[in-house]
């Protein structure tokens, strides 16, 4: 991505080496990697990682202190962290006109910085969930450790750096901060509590999927006001799609994938909407902000 001479967000807090006094657990939407692989690998699904984090909230109280000694960051963090800050910055521009374009007020979320786990208003949250989304504090909380591990884990055999696969992450995070301004979470939230397991998990592939969407439609703004996609972006974002489908890190975790049991959606519905959605930028369309993605 071209990045240079981009503005860095305010809107971040920077918890990285803070720890905490209780193990981490399971907080917030959006786990997309790591908590899918550790889950399949102990003989669980994502289904029943969604009910916790759909019907429970953590009730331990974890108090944060800094970690002893001067932390030090390696280069590769220091620059992951300035390339996240413009990321963000970046959506909070995109999003900020083309809610005004509608008639609305985007209020910017918060990117919280951490290292190993963190509290959150969703309960603990860990690094092994991937970044995610909490609705409770209209924060996105992410690892910097987990893109390294993204790229190991999954493989990605994409050209360059994978700088927009990166951006591609925090924007879809973002996505479900759009979902929560639009009311569309807690609608969706709301129906998940009325159904069983399966329907549930259907919901929640639509929420992941309509921020797969947001994701795109950012990217397609972006690109238009900066220029910033170069030669491989988006073949780099695809690649990530299709290799964070539920299908995919089911059968890379067993060997088979049980469809009843996905929470993000397939490979194929995923590289799917953020194509559309960068190939469209149509955001306010009335069915999408429904979620409605049949």
């Amino acid at each position: 991505m071209r990045l240079s001479g981009r503005r860095e967000s305010n809107n971040i807090e920077d918890r990285r080496g803070m720890s905490t006094g209780a193990k981490a657990g399971i907080g917030g939407i959006g786990g997309i990697i790591l908590i899918a692989i550790m889950t399949f690998m102990s003989g669980g699904n994502l289904g029943d990682v969604v009910g916790n984090v759909m019907q429970q909230q953590m009730q331990s109280q974890v108090q944060e202190r800094p970690a002893g000694g001067q932390q030090q960051f390696t280069e590769e963090e220091q620059q992951l962290a300035k390339f996240s800050k413009k990321i963000l910055a970046g959506t909070e521009d995109v999003w900020t006109e083309q809610f005004q374009q509608h008639g609305m007020e985007y209020k910017f979320p918060t990117l919280v910085l951490y290292t190993g786990s963190t509290q959150t208003a969703c309960g603990n949250g860990s690094a092994a969930m991937g970044p995610f989304y909490c609705s409770g504090d209209q924060k996105l909380y992410i690892d910097l450790s987990f893109f390294s591990t993204m790229r190991r884990e999954l493989g990605l055999q994409a050209k360059g750096d994978l700088d927009f696969a990166y951006a591609y992450v925090i924007a879809h995070e973002v996505g479900h901060h759009i979902e929560y301004l639009r009311g569309t979470l807690a609608r969706c939230h709301a129906k998940m509590s009325q159904v069983n397991k399966v329907e549930a998990n259907k919901l929640s592939v639509k929420l992941e999927l309509l921020a797969d969407y947001y994701a795109g439609c950012w990217a397609h703004y972006d690109n238009a006001n900066y220029q910033s996609l170069s030669d491989g972006d988006i073949e780099e974002a695809i690649d990530c799609a299709e290799k964070i489908g539920d299908n995919y890190l089911q059968e890379k975790a067993r060997g088979y994938s049980q469809p009843e049991t996905f929470t993000h959606g397939n490979s194929e519905q995923r590289m799917y909407w953020f194509k559309k959605g960068l190939e469209t930028g149509d955001w306010n369309t009335t069915t999408f902000a429904e979620g409605d993605l049949d």
